[in-house]
Order: C-alpha cells, then structure tokens, then sequence
C-alpha cells in the first residue's frame, strides 16, 4: 500500500478527527480510503477516466486498467479506443521479452 501526503481543509479535519474519535472510522487513512471508494463506486465515469488516463501515461497495463475501470479487459479495449488511446500489446523490446520469458519459466 503506497502513502500519500495531502492537504485537507481544517474543517474537513476536524470532522475526520471527530469521526475517528465517534468510532465511524478506525483511523483517519480508514476515513480516506472509505471516502475515495465511495466517491469511484458513485462516479463510474471518474473511475473510467482515471484507468484510462493512467493507462494512456504508460503507467498500468490494460489489465489494470480494466480492473480499475470495472470492467473485462475486451470491454476496456473497446473504451481505449473509443477515447482515442493507442493500445499496448507484448514487451517494448527485447529485453522485456527476456525478462518476460524468464518470468513464466519461474512460475513452473
């Protein structure tokens, strides 16, 4: 799990303060977690521009993407495409590829 530093206004703190304190929460990251996955379950489209975004910046692969998204990887294709994004297909170069296939020999 990665951490994230952020700015939040005092008022905003307080009432994560008062909920941790009131037991709503375990903790203020548990208020945050909780706050943003309500947000991307609300927002299906905030989560689709996010994947896609990420995805496009070469920083997630379709899988993820689609994941994220939530949806199959055939249907996330099909929203890359539509939003004009080039689709990644197998390693960049040859040493991905030696990377990948070393990889796959380890799994057995």
């Amino acid at each position: 799990m990665s951490r994230t530093t952020a700015t939040i206004p005092d008022d905003l703190t307080d009432l994560m303060e008062g909920a941790v304190k009131a037991g709503i929460f375990e903790n203020k990251s548990d208020a945050i977690r909780h706050v943003l996955r309500e947000y991307f379950e609300e927002h299906e489209n905030a989560r689709v521009e996010a994947a896609v975004s990420l995805y496009e910046e070469e920083r997630i692969t379709l899988g993820t993407a689609a994941r994220l998204a939530g949806f199959n990887r055939f249907e996330m294709r099909d929203i890359l495409r539509e939003e004009g994004v080039e689709l990644r297909f197998g390693p960049e170069d040859m040493d991905a590829a030696r990377d990948e296939i070393d990889v796959a020999r380890n799994l057995e």
